[in-house]
């Protein structure tokens, strides 16, 4: 199995504090049947910084390591960017890395909100050869509110990331309920963990795609499966029109 997004490297974001930190998680992802694993630090999200070159680095530190403590896990290089405006210089300064040097380049919203210019903005990164996935959609506010901004977006050539955890409902029955929309809906591409620690928001990869195969079968568990496969090799991945989600309308009576 491969886990696209995981904040497993040391002491650079809110993910593994310690490299004591990492190789727990290291160890709980192969419990999970994980055999390769994206390390996807934050980047430009108002907290922390972590650029190519740094993430190269300590990508290989991390590996040597797991080497060393003979722990069956490989790690390849990402990042998970927060949407800004100048992400195009950030590229091609050399600063911004797409997952395992891929065109796919995990993008990551503000919680509340999609900013306006996210349909130019993923145009030019298109242009440039890249392909933006939005990563956990299902968290953000305004794309439980309005799912045709997330339906326009995919139609024009964007894909995207749930996280495990919010299938087994860790985030609440609201955000379990949407990531099955997404998935019934043709809206979203692949599933990663996403954890951070191996307490509070740890690997859920088993969990979530035993929900999707006793909700969908075990042809819906290969396709994410697959298209983990071909993202990390750069190749085209699977993907199905997009559906319209339409919103339950609610009527109060007085």
């Amino acid at each position: 199995m491969i886990d696209l997004h995981c904040h497993i490297l040391p002491g650079v974001d809110d993910g593994a504090q310690s490299l004591s930190d990492s190789l727990s998680m290291a160890r709980k992802a192969v419990e999970q049947g994980i055999q390769r694993i994206v390390a996807t630090p934050h980047h430009m999200n108002n907290s922390y910084e972590n650029p190519k070159h740094s993430i190269m680095d300590r990508v290989k530190d991390l590996n040597e390591k797991l080497q060393e403590e003979k722990i069956e896990l490989e790690v390849l290089p990402g990042q998970e960017v927060r949407i800004h405006g100048e992400m195009m210089e950030g590229y091609k300064a050399g600063e911004i890395l797409p997952v395992n040097h891929t065109p796919y380049l995990l993008v990551e919203f503000p919680s509340n909100h999609v900013p306006r210019y996210t349909e130019k903005l993923f145009y030019d990164l298109q242009m440039n050869g890249l392909i933006p996935v939005i990563v956990h959609p299902e968290r953000n506010q305004e794309i439980i509110e309005r799912p045709e901004l997330l339906y326009q977006l995919v139609k024009k050539g964007a894909m995207t990331q749930v996280t495990a955890a919010s299938i087994c409902g860790d985030f609440g029955k609201k955000i379990r309920n949407f990531s099955i929309q997404l998935i019934e809906a043709n809206l979203t591409h692949f599933i990663a963990s996403d954890a951070h620690n191996t307490t509070t928001r740890t690997f859920k990869m088993r969990d979530a795609f035993g929900v999707i195969e006793k909700k969908f079968g075990n042809e819906m568990v290969y396709y994410f499966g697959e298209n983990a496969n071909l993202l990390i090799d750069g190749k085209h991945v699977y993907k199905e029109d997009p559906e319209r989600i339409k919103r339950k309308r609610i009527f109060y009576l007085f």
